[in-house]
């Protein structure tokens, strides 16, 4: 059994003033070395978002049916599926936040 938790299905990203709907996979998992939890997954291909970013690291945020949060949307795969990684409160519901 993994401790990693996750999330796939649909996101909006909020990239600048503009947002887009992408597909996503997000996984995650407490970190108690720093006290954070870290957050990450791929983005499917995406025309619109491909265009916006341009190949390059952007800020961005999230959001699911599950939550939103702040996120970094980096360089794309050779799929062209950008990685985005966040760090504390995830796009979905874990363990530490159901019982909130």
């Amino acid at each position: 059994m993994s401790d990693e938790e996750g999330y796939t299905g649909p996101a909006t990203l909020l990239v600048g003033e503009k947002e887009v709907t992408v597909e996503v996979e997000l996984r995650g998992y407490f970190q108690p070395i720093d006290g954070y939890y870290h957050w990450y997954g791929r983005i499917q291909e995406n025309a619109e978002l491909s265009s916006l970013a341009g190949g390059k690291k952007t800020a961005a945020r999230v959001k699911t049916p599950q939550g939103e949060a702040t996120a970094e949307v980096s360089d794309p795969d050779p799929w062209n599926r950008y990685r985005i990684t966040g760090t504390s409160r995830p796009p979905f519901t874990t363990d530490l936040t159901a019982a909130k």
